[in-house]
């Protein structure tokens, strides 16, 4: 018999579709006039002082008049972002689906194929998309947190992306795991994927997963002191937003975890009656 053909394009449905959405967002955002994309801005990206405003308007005020001894620019744009007031609880999500040009969306998207598609194939498509879900919302609790009376939009799938790294760190590095001998994605049958997760008190004894670690640390503080490494000069990084995509992906991992298939021969006996 032929031998099989390789599939050029390995990766699974789930974050193909993905992919193509935050491509599409991207085109179609390019395609409206300047006005209308702020106003998809001001509906659907996550604007932490918007939040803040509901419970504490003197805090979101006084930065507001900060801002207006200052740029006038980013005043009324500030103004813009904030609106009337009111928390859009949906943006906490939707965030995700917008980003600040093509060079955001590909680095996001590049980075959700190769990382994305190792935890879709462990999870399912459906526990992949709760995961991807709880990501987004961690990021941007913790982007609110610490810039509680910020009216910049925040925009980007990275911290969905941080929490998707995070997750493979916890299975991707032990022994005939993915990247348990080097840091490449050969494929070896989905079985690898299924390999026991490293429990969290082993993760920081094991040589591949701390290098791992140390390397995504100090990417992430290098793209928050130097955005142009991102190919977005002038702009500004949420990277604590990343911080909480990752730890969510990190001490979250369990959660969809699904349990390891049982064995028929570790099945217990049924009884006929």
């Amino acid at each position: 018999m032929p031998a099989a053909r390789e599939r050029i394009f390995n990766v699974p449905g789930v974050v193909l579709g993905l992919v193509a959405i935050l491509v599409i967002i991207q085109a179609l955002c390019d395609l409206v006039s300047p006005l209308a994309h702020f106003k998809i801005l001001a509906l659907f990206a996550f604007v932490p002082g918007r939040f803040t405003f509901a419970f504490n308007p003197d805090l979101v005020t006084a930065a507001l008049n900060a801002t207006a001894g200052g740029d006038e620019d980013a005043s009324q744009l500030a103004v813009f972002f904030l609106g009337d007031g009111r928390p859009l609880w949906w943006t906490p999500l939707t965030y995700a689906f917008l980003h600040g040009g093509w060079a955001h969306v590909g680095t996001n998207s590049l980075w959700l194929v190769a990382f994305g598609s190792a935890v879709a194939r462990r999870f399912g498509n459906g526990r992949f998309l709760m995961f991807c879900a709880v990501c987004a919302v961690a990021g941007a609790l913790t982007q609110f947190l610490t810039h509680m009376a910020d009216l910049q939009p925040v925009v980007g799938a990275s911290a969905v992306v941080s929490g998707a790294m995070a997750a493979v760190v916890r299975f991707a590095f032990q022994p005939g795991a993915p990247l348990g001998s080097a840091f490449s994605f050969v494929e070896r049958g989905d079985h690898t994927y299924r390999l026991p997760a490293l429990p969290l008190r082993e993760i920081f004894s094991n040589r591949n997963a701390v290098i791992f670690l140390i390397l995504w640390f100090f990417a992430n503080f290098l793209s928050g002191v130097f955005p142009q490494t991102m190919g977005m000069p002038g702009a500004s990084i949420a990277w604590e937003a990343h911080i909480g995509g990752f730890l969510a992906g990190l001490l979250g991992f369990r959660w969809f975890d699904p349990p390891p298939p049982i064995a028929r021969d570790k099945l217990p006996p049924v009884s006929p009656f």
